[in-house]
């Protein structure tokens, strides 16, 4: 849905904006879709989703996109910011029939010049392991027997390989249900029988019981409504997974142990991501809000406020986040020279443990603050773009505060008494993110999963229950239009199907705090860049991409790096798989 504003120039779609380390230029000969790139009639149709893969070509030029618009899914060689897109020669084109993808992922740690491995979920329910480059489909997980899908019917809504596995993938649906799978295994050809492992708060987590080994290995079923996204943390321990409930969850994967929660202002959570060095996460949704969230304190820490409909993608900015001890620094610089001079969060898997450690050694009683900014970003249905920073003026609020580099609104001055932190950086080598003893057995020790996973530190905190929220956005719901007197409204949007008296319960303590009690952050950057509504924000080293319900995929150089060097010369396209 198109930006509501006033006026000839908030409506007009923007193809640069300015930040403080420099101009971000749309490459407009970059841009991806289609190959006769007329938009696509979106309605109906389920979200453009863009994935990335790097084969490591000798060539220099190893990065692959994969896209879906329509019942259509598109591989092509990514030339970025270097060379215009050639939409005339995909390297995989691929029609589906009576089905649509809604998401995909490439495994990194397979991935080579002559083969990748693709996963690609569909709005039937299935998933099937493909391989663009060679042309091949290599297996459908949960397909139809008989014609019934006998481990999940509804759509799949997000799907991710377990970080540092080769076989191992996770597969969220609208059910609420998610389900770990091997590679390696089949998946029956009846319905799985499943067996309690685990049982929490409003989660539980089953064994698939078998004589052999088959698929899914595990059935986690959490919340309320629909399991709208999940994300491993950088180091794979932890999984963050955003619910239609409302309710962000947090598990130690490996034993699938809760180890904290968070609710939405209202409505359900679309998405979420986690901060390079696992410390923070970040999630937005049907509140129009996005949402800060401590892992160690297990608690809001800001929400910023900027879009003007629903919130459908967040993620972090790993270069122009920065650590630095001592002294605060000058204002923070876009440039190559200052960029070699600051501390960055890689892109792997690992976290980056000395800036971790000068994190964690932030207490009370330094008098030597951290100059600490996380850069992250989102967009929405309101077709804008937002910019946000997360600085040390709103991580530690009660220390001496360093020169503020964010706009920030802080509502109140009194945001309650903060939480200990327990990080395990500062007591001891081991590179576990918590103190906290794991408790119990690990998941994946079960005699019934034969997986390659590594142990892993969990913690676990109860969770409270919560309602489920209504599915339909309505505008005059929406931030803009919600003043600091209006909370009792929110009762309203809670289902029938539960008390409102706990909505009450739940506003104004820790898991969801008053507006008037955490900072309320201002976007750096907000911009309208497209027509219909955005469904993707990828940052790269060199630029940042977006994709919009059109089914177009964008290129944003960063300052200093739109270096195309040749036109796009557009031609017919050629005939593609009909899967």
């Amino acid at each position: 849905m198109a930006a509501e504003g006033g006026g000839k120039e908030m409506n007009e779609i923007k193809t640069q904006f300015t930040t403080r380390e420099g101009v971000y230029k749309l490459l407009t000969h970059s841009e991806y879709s289609r190959p006769n790139r007329v938009p696509f009639n979106s309605q109906g149709s389920n979200p453009v989703k863009v994935s990335f893969v790097n084969v490591n070509d000798q060539s220099g030029n190893g990065d692959r996109i994969c896209f879906n618009v329509g019942r259509e899914l598109y591989f092509y060689i990514y030339k970025g910011v270097r060379k215009a897109a050639d939409l005339s020669k995909p390297i995989d084109k691929r029609i589906y029939k009576g089905t649509q993808p809604t998401c995909h992922d490439f495994n990194p740690l397979t991935a080579t010049a002559e083969s990748v491995s693709l996963l690609v979920g569909f709005s039937a329910g299935q998933v099937q392991l493909i391989d663009p480059i060679k042309k091949e489909t290599s297996k459908l997980f949960n397909e139809e027997v008989f014609s019934c899908r006998l481990i999940d019917k509804s759509r799949v809504t997000c799907v991710r390989w377990v970080p540092g596995s080769e076989s191992l993938f996770l597969v969220s649906h609208s059910s609420g249900s998610m389900y770990l799978y091997n590679v390696e295994n089949t998946c029956g050809t009846t319905a799985p029988h499943y067996q309690l492992l685990k049982q929490g708060e409003n989660y539980a987590v089953h064994t698939c019981k078998s004589k052999s080994a088959r698929n899914p290995l595990l059935r986690w079923t959490v919340g309320e409504g629909a399991l709208n996204e999940f994300a491993f943390s950088p180091d794979g321990k932890f999984l963050a997974c955003a619910s239609q409930d409302g309710f962000l969850r947090v598990f130690g994967f490996d034993a699938a142990e809760l180890h904290g929660t968070m609710k939405s202002y209202f409505g359900g959570l679309l998405c979420v991501c986690w901060s390079p060095d696992g410390r923070y996460i970040v999630a937005g949704g049907e509140d129009d809000l996005v949402t800060v969230w401590s892992f160690s304190d297990c608690r809001v820490i800001a929400r910023g406020h900027g879009h003007k409909s629903w919130v459908s993608v967040v993620a972090f900015d790993h270069c122009t986040t920065s650590v630095e001890d001592g002294d605060p620094p000058a204002e923070f610089s876009g440039s190559d020279e200052d960029f070699h001079e600051q501390i960055h969060f890689g892109t792997g898997r690992d976290r980056a443990n000395s800036t971790q450690s000068r994190l964690s050694k932030r207490n009370s009683t330094d008098s030597r603050p951290v100059s600490v900014t996380y850069r992250f970003g989102s967009v929405g249905q309101d077709t804008q773009l937002c910019l946000w920073d997360l600085t040390e003026d709103i991580l530690f609020p009660h220390l001496p505060l360093s020169r503020t580099r964010t706009h920030t609104n802080v509502m109140s001055a009194t945001s309650g008494s903060t939480p200990n932190s327990h990080t395990g950086s500062s007591s001891s080598n081991s590179s576990s993110t918590t103190t906290t003893t794991t408790k119990g057995n690990s998941i994946m020790d079960s005699s019934f999963i034969a997986t390659g996973v590594s142990k892993f530190a969990t913690l676990s905190l109860h969770e409270s229950r919560k309602e489920r929220h209504e599915k339909d956005h309505k505008r005059n719901h929406s931030m803009g239009h919600i003043s600091s007197k209006s909370s009792d409204k929110l009762n309203q949007l809670s289902s029938s199907r539960t008390a409102k008296a706990d909505v009450a319960k739940t506003l104004g303590t820790t898991l969801c705090p008053r507006m008037e009690e955490v900072p309320l952050l201002e976007p750096l950057v907000c911009k309208k860049i497209a027509h219909e509504r955005l469904t993707v924000l990828i940052f790269l080293e060199d630029c940042l991409v977006t994709a919009c319900q059109e089914g177009f995929v964008c290129t944003w150089a960063r300052p200093g790096k739109g270096l195309l060097s040749s036109q796009n010369n557009p031609a017919n396209s050629p005939s593609g798989t009909v899967v």
